[in-house]
């Protein structure tokens, strides 16, 4: 009689968030299906499932899983925090956009927390099988989510452009580990950074090919010139809860998607993809503020917006040093509280034909609306980077990373063109301040949407005021774990 194994629970503790998710995931489809009619419980069975996964990931000890396959250490709690604090926000703005578009609320909901696996599984992969995995199980549901409120020509398109160009370069990305697999026989990132030390690859026409394409990959996802190409149509074609959605949690994956590549995997090779990246930093920061001037749309303001704030988070990790990396973890957090309540302004002027999203509509706001003004002006000010936001202090720490680092004249283009960037932002400030409104309709705010708020506010203004405790925390988590 053959008798079965005990099962070893501890091999799943690492991946309990995951599980969790998936089953929260499974529980909105039913729900959907069988209480069609019970749509306020979604919202909130995401917001209870996000913010248990959130105390696990932060109450959980590091370790490794799966043969190291899968690793819970400070990098990931870091950028998982990122990813599950924005699907609670964006859950909270969810209940505006509900009252505002009528569609299916359990595939919303459930394709939310499927590519919210994706990202966690992103931040984890310490293999670059589980690395590609992640990236896929995240695209996914994120390209389903850009054309799932069928509006018009716009939508779909945006959603056609996105899966198209995604797809190329995640194939760009997989050619690229394949190489990395073929000239170091392994695809755990550390023993990959280990074969390269021994300086006998270093400078390889192959494995410079397969930087190359890990670069260009890399650079897609979080939208680094001039592979942003997507960016300010999608953006603006997608509904503006998805675009607020996309500008900051896939974005946080890209960026963990990143630096477990060249930080963790490629460190040796730094002399090669450090100043490439430099000028990629430069390139993004220029077209992306320089463009966003002549905007009417503010979307699409918004979405050249994410592009320079790319360029700025990317001077952290182009410093190649705990330091830096510790940076842009800091900057994406502060990130997170700015760009996702510009966009819940955004909504708020938003009607439900996708109209409302232009400098015009802007106008008056301090009139009709003192309150969502006043917030918008502090997003708009953390945005540009001016004290004592938290985006001032994002900012400082990227560009003293940098510094610090050698790249002088890189921190100089940034300086330069975050100037640049305060006529764009304080352009919306002079139509909500300066301007006539059109018209005085008021602006009908859910409590969700109020609870969000009142969280980017306190956010923006908390890291502004305190800098200390969120770089603090960062740098701890992940020195103490390297």
């Amino acid at each position: 009689m053959i008798v079965p194994a005990a099962i070893d629970w501890s091999v799943i503790v690492p991946i309990l968030p995951e599980l969790l998710l998936v089953g929260v995931a499974i529980l909105l489809i039913g729900l959907d299906l069988f209480l069609p009619n019970e749509h306020q419980l979604l919202p909130w069975l995401t917001i209870v499932g996000s913010l248990a996964a959130l105390i696990m990931v932060l109450g959980a000890r590091p370790t490794a899983g799966f043969g190291g396959m899968f690793l819970l250490d400070g990098y990931a709690v870091v950028f998982k925090t990122i990813c599950l604090a924005t699907v609670i926000v964006i859950a909270l703005m969810s209940e505006q956009f509900r009252n505002l578009i009528r569609m299916r609320q359990g595939e919303y909901y459930s394709l939310l927390m499927l590519s919210l696996v994706g990202m966690l599984l992103m931040a984890s992969a310490g293999d670059l099988m589980v690395l590609y995995l992640g990236l896929e199980l995240m695209a996914l549901p994120v390209y389903a989510l850009v054309g799932l409120h069928k509006r018009g020509q716009w939508t779909s398109e945006a959603a056609v452009k996105y899966f198209l160009t995604g797809g190329f370069a995640s194939a760009l990305l997989l050619f690229g580990m394949s190489l990395l697999y073929g000239l170091t026989g392994t695809t755990e990132i550390s023993r990959i950074a280990e074969v390269i030390s021994s300086g006998q690859l270093a400078g390889s026409s192959a494995m410079l090919a397969a930087l190359g394409l890990c670069l260009v990959g890399c650079c897609f996802k979080v939208a680094v010139a001039p592979f942003h190409f997507w960016t300010p149509d999608v953006y603006e074609g997608a509904p503006t809860i998805i675009t607020a959605f996309m500008s900051v949690a896939p974005k946080a994956a890209g960026f963990a998607l990143f630096g477990r590549i060249f930080f963790f995997g490629l460190p040796h090779l730094h002399d090669h993809w450090g100043p490439i990246l430099a000028c990629l930093a430069l390139l993004t920061m220029a077209v992306g503020n320089i463009t966003a001037l002549c905007q009417h749309n503010l979307k699409r303001m918004l979405a050249y917006s994410s592009v320079a704030h790319a360029g700025y988070a990317v001077l952290g990790l182009l410093a190649g040093t705990a330091e830096g990396i510790a940076a842009t973890m800091t900057y994406l957090v502060i990130y997170l509280f700015m760009n996702l309540g510009a966009f819940a302004i955004l909504m708020l002027l938003t009607s439900a034909d996708g109209s409302g999203d232009t400098l015009d509509d802007c106008r008056g706001l301090a009139t009709r609306h003192p309150l969502a003004a006043a917030m918008m002006l502090v997003f708009l000010f953390s945005l540009t980077g001016i004290p004592p936001t938290g985006g001032f202090i994002g900012k400082f720490y990227l560009l003293k990373s940098a510094f610090m680092a050698g790249y002088t004249l890189t921190v100089v283009g940034a300086v330069l063109f975050s100037a640049i960037s305060a006529y764009f932002y304080l352009r919306v400030v002079r139509y909500m301040y300066m301007n006539e409104p059109v018209q005085h309709s008021s602006l009908t705010v859910s409590h969700g949407m109020h609870a969000a708020l009142v969280l980017c506010v306190l956010g923006v203004l908390g890291t502004g005021i305190f800098p200390g405790s969120l770089l603090n925390w960062t740098v701890t988590l992940l020195t103490g774990f390297l």
